[in-house]
């Protein structure tokens, strides 16, 4: 599995969409991406890449594409 799948897969499995919808989400932009939504997301996009992101960053992940840019910084690479 490509780190783009997993990456798209844990905004799959965390809000129960498929994955074109995954793709260029915003945050509060479905009714599941809430604060307790976002939470969920943070533990898939973790368990996904084995890391632990910092508060700052947890924060700035607002979008789908955000969250591929926050990534880069613990050497996440997407094609």
């Amino acid at each position: 599995m490509t780190n783009e799948e997993k990456y798209t897969n844990a905004f799959c499995q965390a809000f129960d969409i498929d994955a074109d919808t995954a793709k260029g989400l915003k945050f509060q932009a479905i009714d599941a991406w809430d604060s307790v939504g976002h939470m969920g997301l943070v533990a898939q996009i973790e368990e996904a890449f084995d890391i632990m992101l910092e508060p700052d960053d947890i924060v700035d992940l607002n979008s789908y594409e955000k969250g591929k840019e926050i990534l880069a910084k613990y050497n996440v690479e997407f094609a």
